[in-house]
C-alpha cells in the first residue's frame, strides 16, 4: 500500500519533502549556532540535549541528520535534566537562527501567508502530524509563531 502524504492547499502547507522543504530541519542549510557551524538545524537541535562537550561534538560532526538523531537517541540517559522544559524554546531559537542566516528561508516563510504549516512526517507525532495525521505538529506551530513575529515586526516598522 502506498502512503499518501499531504499536498499543499489554500489552507495548508506540508513541508516534509515538498516545495517548502526549507522548513524541514533535515534540509541542507548549514546553521551557525552558538558560535559553531552545524550541517543542519537537526544537528544543532540534538546537540542541545546534552551538556557533555565530547558528545555534543560527535553529534555536531555526524555525517547526516539521521546519524545525529541516532547518536542522540543512543545517549538518552545523558539528556539534560531540564530538556523537556526547554526543547520547544531551543527549537524556536534554532529556527530563528536559520531564518536570520538564510533570506530565502525567511522569504518562503512569509510567502506561506496565513496557511497552516504542517510537518508532513508520518513518523513523528510530536514535531509532525504522525502516522494518524493527528499529531501535535510542534515544528509547524513554531514556524507559524516565527512567521507571525516577522509579520508583526514588519508591520510595526511600516508604521
Amino acid at each position: 500500500m502506498v502512503e499518501i502524504h499531504g499536498h499543499d492547499t489554500e489552507r495548508q502547507i506540508f513541508f516534509y519533502e515538498h516545495e517548502f522543504y526549507v522548513f524541514s530541519n533535515f534540509s541542507s542549510f548549514m546553521v551557525y549556532w552558538k558560535g559553531k557551524m552545524y550541517l543542519t538545524a537537526e544537528h544543532a537541535y540534538h546537540t542541545e540535549k546534552f551538556e557533555d562537550e565530547d558528545l555534543k561534538n560527535q553529534i555536531r560532526f555526524a555525517r547526516s541528520a539521521h546519524d545525529a538523531i541516532k547518536l542522540a537517541n543512543k545517549n538518552r540517559d545523558k539528556y539534560r535534566s531540564n530538556w523537556d522544559d526547554v526543547k520547544l524554546g531551543v527549537m524556536k531559537e534554532i529556527l530563528r537562527a536559520k531564518t536570520d542566516q538564510y533570506p530565502h528561508v525567511k522569504k518562503k516563510l512569509l510567502e506561506s501567508g496565513t496557511r497552516e504549516l504542517v510537518e508532513d512526517s508520518w513518523r513523528d507525532p510530536y514535531w509532525g502530524w504522525g502516522p494518524n495525521k493527528d499529531g501535535e505538529n510542534h515544528l509547524g506551530k513554531l514556524w507559524m509563531e516565527l512567521r507571525d513575529e516577522f509579520k508583526n515586526s514588519a508591520n510595526a516598522e511600516a508604521v
